[in-house]
């Protein structure tokens, strides 16, 4: 049932996105009188289609859809979507018109502007969607996280490795000082940090860090876990520690003569006791106390932590969407930062670059309004920033060669555009089997 709904998200969420790119390139192409021969969400290969509003039964039901100037439908293969476009040399690699003369309505006839528009309209139109959905989620539920200042970190094997220690507070990756502590590891390897500024047992420390493992950084999550010190909330109902002497407020520090500054520490010390008693020792004010507790068959005490501090942050919809404008932007910059650590391979970022797979497991296991929104705004730049990338095969390309066009006065040749689609067709089918085969490397280990 997890992997349907999980799959369900995924093909939804693509499609919602890929529509909203292909209606950017639609729009302009019509605003500018170019003739779009095919709206179509997923691919119509081998000219199989699911819905068609030229032909089948649509066609049946509603005749007038044969005379439309635009054949709208549903391909059969799951994996993309296109808009084709009258007199432009794209992915479908149909070069029949270059043997007639232009025609007034074909793409390569308009003026450079114009045509630059219709190939920004995707990424355009992608932008937009991210702004609108990060607006509706801001003033829907406003923003909420554990604030980096007054926390510490728990470190996995990489972090200590590195010269982190459990009890840190990570004060600034060079002159960046990060406010999220969710995105610690992220703002690590983003920031091609060379120094971590430290705060450890009262003095700051500087740890000097190796850009060779930014790919290690980039492959291993859970580097930065929130340390959280084993603080009482309540006791709860029915526990075995009912009537124990502990109360709201008290924080275990030890557990049979063992340390334990942190709830991490605790639970292994607490499996090697399960259904024993043990001795506690609890802070309570100025005390230092010894309990007797009962640990369950499970390595629990049957108690409820105090939570972490959560920072919340509430918005109007006027203020949501300047926020939304500013959370979209620097999305954008930080999936830019991203793309440089794949593209420099002394990093193996690379190997974090998944596909569908990656994607689906980026979704919740259940159905989650915020969840999926965030998800998909997230998807959406970087669906916009990877179609920016100057690969003929992408809008990027296109793009490029327009704005050479627009400089120099000289337009590249059809015949010149149609070889370099090939080569970028060729890229892009690289990228797609790196993507898929460090899923599927990911998936073995």
């Amino acid at each position: 049932m997890i992997a349907i709904i999980k799959t369900l998200q995924v093909i939804l969420a693509l499609s919602v996105l890929i529509l909203v790119h292909e209606l950017g390139h639609f729009t302009f192409a019509k605003l500018f009188g170019i003739r779009v021969d095919k709206f179509f969400l997923f691919f119509d290969a081998g000219g199989r289609k699911l819905l068609s509003t030229k032909t089948g039964w649509f066609s049946k039901i509603f005749p007038k859809g044969q005379k439309w100037e635009t054949e709208y439908g549903i391909g059969w293969l799951p994996l993309g979507g296109y808009c084709k476009i009258a007199g432009i040399v794209d992915e479908s690699m149909d070069t029949e018109y270059l043997q007639n003369e232009p025609k007034e309505w074909e793409f390569r006839t308009k003026p450079a502007w114009q045509r630059l528009l219709v190939m920004a309209g995707g990424v355009l139109f992608n932008i937009i969607f991210a702004v609108v959905m990060y607006a509706a989620l801001l003033a829907g539920w406003g923003e909420s996280y554990i604030g980096n200042e007054g926390n510490s970190i728990y470190v996995n094997e990489l972090a200590y490795d590195m010269g982190f220690r459990n009890g840190d507070h990570i004060i600034s990756f060079d002159d960046y000082e990060p406010e999220n502590f969710a995105t610690l590891q992220v703002d690590l390897a983003r920031q091609s940090a060379t120094k971590a500024v430290v705060l450890r047992e009262g003095d700051t420390l500087d740890i000097y860090i190796d850009h060779n493992r930014i790919g290690e950084v980039l492959n291993n999550p859970g580097m930065f876990d929130l340390a959280r010190p084993f603080i009482i909330h309540s006791i709860a109902e029915g526990s075995v520690n009912s009537g124990s002497g502990l109360v709201s407020g008290d924080r275990i520090i030890g557990i049979d003569s063992v340390s334990v500054p942190f709830v991490q520490d605790a639970w292994p010390v607490l499996e090697q006791h399960l259904g024993e008693t043990v001795a506690v020792d609890v802070v309570r004010a100025a005390d230092t106390l010894s309990l007797p507790l009962q640990v369950d068959t499970t390595g629990r005490l049957g108690v409820f932590l105090a939570s972490p501090e959560i920072k919340t942050r509430e918005y109007s919809l006027a203020s949501a969407i300047p926020a939304g404008f500013k959370k979209t932007f620097t999305s954008v910059g930080g999936y830019i930062k991203d793309l440089k650590l794949v593209f420099t391979p002394s990093t193996e970022a690379y190997k974090s670059v998944g596909s569908f797979i990656a994607i689906g497991q980026v979704f919740p296991e259940s159905w989650d309004w915020y969840s999926f929104l965030s998800i998909i705004a997230m998807l959406s730049i970087m669906l916009a920033v990877m179609n920016l990338l100057p690969i003929p095969a992408l809008d990027g390309g296109h793009i490029v060669f327009t704005i050479y066009e627009m400089i120099t006065g000289r337009k590249p040749s059809d015949n010149f555009l149609y070889i370099t689609q090939i080569i970028g067709m060729i890229l892009i089918f690289g990228l797609m089997f790196l993507a898929f085969g460090n899923d599927i490397a990911r998936l073995i280990r």
